[in-house]
């Protein structure tokens, strides 16, 4: 009775996240399209933004039912594979490349790493286990190699945070501490572009950052001013832009997700965007997978808006798939073995992280 009661709070909880998903990712999509109406601008790219996370995820949900360890793995590999395969990923010398491709690149190979050490904490076998957290190590090598100085840091803050994951008891703290993570960087990048932050700080991150990034968060911050609610319409920012159409190799786009929204589409494109988020890291707390899976995807999808939050990381189509599918991996019910009864399965598994941490 027990175990009965416990599979039905159990899928409950999962249809209160899948329809919130459904809802926000709705949203995403008609605010999109009342705010080109209003503005005659270009819906398309977040039209197809909210298409590549959804079928990303229901994908993910699918193949980590069956192979929740090969689905992971192969993943990684996966996007090991495309960051050297296609070239305007690498963040290497190309001139003629437009801004944005290191981001991409680093949010990449991030999910990589996320997805081989959800992997290794499905892996019954110990070797497995370690081979995909070197794998995961190797993300963060090649990232070394490709001279992504971001996607170094952010694989390896992946991979040291699965593997604190393993001790963690409480997983809605851990969902917490990286909310506040992405709400840190986001109010930084916010900071700077309002000009609310000292000069000096501005001018070393300018030499990071390079000055251009800065004033093109700059030029979003004042369309924001020119229309909070419902901004200058998605896609026009390229043509509104000083910065960018002073530019010879302008993509048109600010390179900071959360003030293109903000431009784009107003505050409430924000707040939207900010809920798609918060619905990813609820979907991992309620979700069925042990706590260490759970923690580790939500540590690399926070890696991804931080990198998303500084960069033109969500531009491509890629990293939106890779995002949707890591979420649905890891809030994926794998499936169980034919004959095995839930009071098996109660038997057979000791109450684990994830059993404190809901």
């Amino acid at each position: 009775m027990t175990s009965a009661s416990g599979a039905d709070a159990d899928g409950e909880r999962r249809i209160v996240s899948d329809a919130a998903g459904v809802v926000v990712l709705g949203a995403c999509a008609g605010w999109s399209l009342i705010t080109a109406a209003v503005h005659d601008g270009r819906p398309e790219g977040v039209l197809l933004a909210v298409l590549a996370v959804a079928a990303g995820y229901a994908a993910g949900r699918i193949s980590g039912a069956l192979l929740p360890v090969g689905a992971p793995s192969a993943g990684a590999l996966a996007g090991i594979a495309l960051t050297v395969a296609v070239p305007h990923l690498a963040p290497g010398p190309q001139i003629a490349a437009p801004l944005g491709h290191a981001g991409a690149t680093a949010a990449v190979l991030t999910l990589s790493a996320g997805a081989a050490c959800c992997a290794a904490w499905a892996a019954p076998v110990p070797a497995v286990r370690f081979a995909l957290r070197l794998l995961a190590a190797g993300t963060a090598v090649l990232a070394a190699v490709l001279g992504s100085t971001s996607g170094f840091v952010t694989c390896l803050a992946v991979l040291v945070c699965s593997l604190a994951a393993g001790r963690a008891r409480h997983r809605g703290a851990g969902m917490a501490a990286l909310a506040a993570v992405a709400a840190l960087v986001t109010g930084l990048i916010w900071a700077i572009a309002a000009r609310v932050v000292p000069s000096g700080f501005v001018s070393a991150l300018e030499g990071r950052l390079t000055p251009h990034r800065v004033q093109l968060w700059q030029d979003a911050w004042h369309l924001l001013g020119e229309d909070a609610a419902l901004g200058a319409g998605p896609g026009r920012f390229g043509e509104l832009s000083t910065t960018s159409a002073q530019s010879l190799l302008s993509d048109g786009k600010p390179h900071s997700a959360p003030l293109q929204q903000a431009a784009e589409q107003g505050i409430v494109g924000v707040v939207l965007l900010a809920a798609a988020f918060g619905w990813v890291l609820y979907a991992l707390w309620r979700g069925p997978r042990p706590t260490p899976v759970a923690l580790t995807a939500g540590a690399a999808l926070t890696a991804l808006a931080a990198i998303a939050a500084i960069g033109n990381a969500l531009s491509f189509t890629a990293v939106s798939v890779g995002a949707g599918l890591l979420a649905g991996m890891a809030t994926a019910r794998p499936l169980e073995p034919a004959g095995r009864t839930p009071e098996a399965r109660a038997t057979a598994v000791a109450p684990g992280p994830r059993d404190h941490g809901q």
